[in-house]
């Protein structure tokens, strides 16, 4: 499996990487990566607005990371396991996260995706009204309101991509763009 995890954890590094981390996510890990990546924001940027919108947007997706990972049962190191990378590129930043999801789960995800892709601004205000008054949580806790609020706040289109691992996970990798 590490093979496959490096592999995967490697494709997500593009442009010039200002944080990096991959093994097992927990609330510590995310609370250190919070704290580091605000100091470096701190030195890095000069534009509060853009180091706003892009500490708001690292703390969506290191949740969505925490919170809807899927433990491969393989053995205890993979347990949990997740990537993250936060890099700067031409035309602003980048993070990319990644973590083992169900199979069963990847047609569900990748619909709710593409719909969020393909509303305008003014209709993902509405959806994500709809969602805060109507929403129903996962047996993770989740709303569904991450991945809509991502897109509302950056103004881009959430990529994303799944590699097969095996007949019962995949690997998700999500990568939002928050321009300068």
């Amino acid at each position: 499996m590490s093979d496959f995890l490096n592999q995967c954890y490697a494709q997500m590094h593009k442009g010039d990487i200002i944080v990096a981390y991959k093994g097992t996510i927990n609330a510590d890990v995310i609370a250190d990566t919070l704290g580091l990546v605000e100091s470096k924001l701190d030195d890095l940027l000069e534009h509060n607005l853009v180091r706003k919108k892009l500490y708001n947007v690292l703390v969506e997706c290191l949740q969505n990371l925490y919170h809807h990972v899927d433990s491969v049962k393989y053995n205890e190191a993979s347990q949990n396991f997740g990537a993250f990378v936060l890099s700067k590129t031409d035309t602003g930043y980048r993070i990319s996260t990644g973590n083992m999801v169900k199979s069963d789960k990847r047609v569900v995800l990748k619909e709710k995706i593409d719909k969020i892709n393909s509303l305008s601004k003014e209709e993902l205000k509405d959806f994500y009204k709809f969602v805060l008054n109507n929403q129903t949580f996962s047996e993770k806790g989740g709303g569904g309101l991450g991945l809509i609020d991502m897109a509302r706040k950056t103004g881009n289109r959430l990529e994303y991509q799944f590699s097969s691992y095996d007949e019962d996970f995949d690997f998700f990798n999500l990568n939002v763009l928050i321009t300068e």
